[in-house]
């Protein structure tokens, strides 16, 4: 089954276009190195929770929108390998500088898939 690498992101709300230009530079680097797809969510309907909630989990600030975004991979082996290789590719030095995002509030994981519906 396929395994899937997924994102919580805060993005500063006024560099939405700067956000979706980044993936849309970033996906070929992902898709040439073994990705099956790309996905970009942007928080459209995304409530502050009491306990927990996905702009508490990046500690989302009011000038900032979650997005919710992965990338599937056929296998947790073709993951490791194309993810290495994305990160070695010389066209990573080409992308802004500037991100339009903290990455430190950045929340990422692996997740071997175990239904398909």
């Amino acid at each position: 089954m396929s395994y899937v690498d997924g994102f919580l992101i805060p993005v500063k709300t006024a560099r939405k276009d700067d956000y979706i230009k980044l993936a849309r530079e970033s996906w070929p680097m992902f898709q040439e190195h073994g990705a099956l797809k790309l996905v970009e969510n942007w928080g459209d309907n995304v409530p502050e929770g009491k306990i927990t909630s996905f702009p508490m989990a990046v500690k989302c600030e009011a000038d900032e929108t979650v997005v919710f975004s992965w990338i599937i991979w056929p296998s947790k082996e073709a993951r490791e390998k194309g993810m290495k290789a994305v990160q070695e590719d010389p066209r990573m030095d080409q992308l802004p500088g500037d991100m339009p995002f903290d990455g430190k509030r950045m929340i990422f994981g692996g997740f071997q898939t175990v239904f398909e519906g």
